[in-house]
């Protein structure tokens, strides 16, 4: 129960054991695997043996020149000996994935970058803004004329500054995070309640279950992506959910819920893809450039992962979160 196909083979290269997306990706189920060799699932053989004999003499081996004999998707495979010394373990990569795992990674590391400039800010201005303000008060209080108009533009910018940084923080670290049960079809209809002027679809699986959620911070992060579209000037949003059995969400073991948002406004630069969920970058004239750097940082708490698709004429945001079992209410530390 990894997020990574794995293959476990004996000493002669036969099947021992496949996990279940392991076996998604090759098609067939554990019963079936067992015994036979990899190089019935995987080509070319030579390479196939030849690793296997390097990983068995202690090596840990890869290379991306497989790929699968009935599918004939491009794979990836990593070798190395198992602890046990009984025969060899193989992560199985599909070569599609390698830069969506990349990027992920790389967003991982600059959200905590950010988190991390988050909590040191909060420390060095949020206290010196509030004694500045409550001198700035008491100075309001005590004045008159020009000195009590200027003591309350001084409060007007202190405030507005603290609000800055409070949605500055947002894409911060937020510790114990407590979640309930919530209905994701039932919020999303909430969010879109008051839509004008934009033709609203909705895609629902009806097996998705209630999901467990922090539900301040999750609809604040679909009400980013709602109020993102708009501004990007769409008239048709199409709200999409489905069980993905076959998408895997690192530290998670059950099922994975996608939810897609899809709208036909103005596409987004191809030069702020790949930066896009960063804090400060945007492709509008106005705004903070924080909204979508605290839908990241929100899928994060919730252990899920979000990417974008979009080309002339649609975007879409893609959101994956994992499905827990049972209705209780779950804390979660980041």
């Amino acid at each position: 129960m990894m997020p990574v196909a794995v293959i476990l083979l004996d000493k002669a290269g036969h099947i021992t054991h496949a996990n279940e997306l392991a076996q998604s990706y090759l098609g067939t189920s554990l019963r079936r695997l067992s015994g036979l060799h990899l190089s019935r699932f995987i080509q070319p053989s030579s390479e196939v043996e030849s690793m296997l004999s390097r990983a068995l003499l202690g090596e840990t081996v890869a290379d991306d020149g497989f790929c699968g004999r009935d599918n004939h998707i491009p794979y990836s495979l990593h070798f190395s000996c198992r602890h046990d010394e009984a025969g060899v373990v193989i992560a199985l990569i599909p070569e599609a994935n390698r830069s969506e795992v990349e990027e992920h990674a790389h967003r991982h590391e600059m959200a905590e970058a950010v988190a991390r400039i988050a909590l040191e800010m909060a420390h060095e201005v949020k206290n010196p803004l509030a004694s500045l303000r409550g001198a700035a008060q008491l100075l309001h209080e005590q004045s008159e004329g020009d000195a009590k108009e200027i003591s309350q533009h001084i409060m007007d910018e202190v405030d507005r500054i603290r609000q800055r940084i409070d949605l500055f923080l947002q894409v911060g670290p937020h510790a114990n995070i407590a979640k309930s049960t919530v209905n994701i079809h039932a919020m999303i209809d909430d969010v879109c309640a008051n839509a004008e002027d934009v033709c609203v679809q909705r895609v629902f699986d009806p097996s998705v279950p209630d999901m467990l959620l922090h539900k301040e911070r999750f609809r604040q992060a679909i009400e980013n992506l709602w109020q993102n579209a708009l501004e990007a000037g769409a008239d048709r949003i199409v709200w999409e959910t489905r069980v993905a059995p076959l998408v895997a969400l690192r530290g998670h073991h059950g099922t994975v819920l996608e939810l897609c948002i899809r709208s036909n406004g103005k596409s987004i630069p191809e030069n702020l893809k790949d930066r896009l969920f960063e804090p400060y970058v945007s492709g509008k004239a106005r705004g903070s450039g924080l909204g979508l750097a605290i839908v990241q940082r929100v899928m994060q708490e919730h252990g899920g992962r979000i990417s974008i698709k979009s080309r002339r004429g649609e975007t879409c945001f893609v959101m994956h979160l994992p499905v827990y079992k049972g209705n209780q209410e779950h804390v979660c530390t980041h």
